[in-house]
């Protein structure tokens, strides 16, 4: 990666939870195009294994951030416009469905579990943007991170396909809104990718197993597969991309997933 790609750019990174989280691998290759991160953790509990990536990004702001509590998002940002006076790219790679709803039928999810869903894994992401639109004085780039379930069924992927519908849609919305102030908005959907968060879908290493043998490429995608991409978006380069939902499958999403 070009050290000076990103040079000077201030970027925002929230939902890492271990080395092994898609948002450890966006930040680690922002990092090496030259940005300067902000990283955030769940809570005390998540923070000692949040720690050890801290310590290798070093990261100018590490702080909490819980989304469920919008005290935590705003005082995220706030910490930003006194440290920085600026954002130019935020990274939106959290999701979260209570067990029992994910993975039963999804007629028989609860009330509670699909507005608690929805709250963490799409309407965070619409609150994240509205605090963030202030700091990208001079442009931006904000990225969700979605599946192919929110556009086909995939089994056991569940109450999340429709909550993930949801954040693509979102960011069509967002990309027409915020799109006279140059903030571009855009879905990133990888391939499956073993992560904390995969371990809650029921067969997840049958699904992982037929994206490798299916795919047009014959492989699965990593967490800097998917941090190269960001990078790219992220840049001049892209300038002219938004409201896309951006497929990092090794071409599966042409093939489809099983039933």
């Amino acid at each position: 990666m070009d050290p000076k790609l990103l040079a000077g750019k201030k970027a925002l990174i929230v939902g890492i939870a271990n080395e092994h989280s898609i948002a450890y691998g966006c930040a680690h290759m922002l990092k090496s195009a030259g940005v300067e991160l902000a990283i955030t953790y769940l809570n005390d509990k998540a923070k000692s294994f949040v720690d050890k990536v801290a310590d290798q990004l070093q990261p100018t702001i590490y702080t909490r951030c819980d989304v469920t509590n919008d005290e935590d998002i705003k005082s995220v940002f706030q910490e930003i416009d006194t440290k920085w006076h600026q954002l130019d790219i935020l990274i939106h790679s959290i999701a979260f469905a209570p067990k029992e709803d994910l993975q039963g039928p999804i007629v028989e999810c609860s009330k509670d579990g699909f507005l608690l869903a929805m709250d963490i894994s799409c309407h965070s992401f619409l609150r994240m943007a509205n605090y963030a639109k202030p700091l990208m004085k001079n442009g931006g780039s904000l990225f969700a991170m979605s599946f192919y379930g929110a556009e086909k069924v995939v089994e056991n992927y569940n109450l999340m396909g429709p909550v993930k519908a949801a954040l693509e849609s979102s960011v069509r919305y967002m990309a027409v809104e915020l799109g006279p102030q140059k903030i571009r908005v855009i879905a990133l959907s990888p391939g499956p990718v073993k992560t904390r968060a995969a371990s809650g879908i029921g067969k997840f290493d049958e699904l992982m197993l037929h994206a490798r043998e299916k795919s047009p490429l014959q492989t699965l995608v990593d967490i800097f597969d998917v941090g190269a991409m960001v990078t790219f978006l992220a840049s001049d380069y892209a300038k002219n991309i938004t409201g896309d939902t951006i497929y990092i499958d090794g071409g599966y999403h042409i093939v489809g997933y099983p039933k």
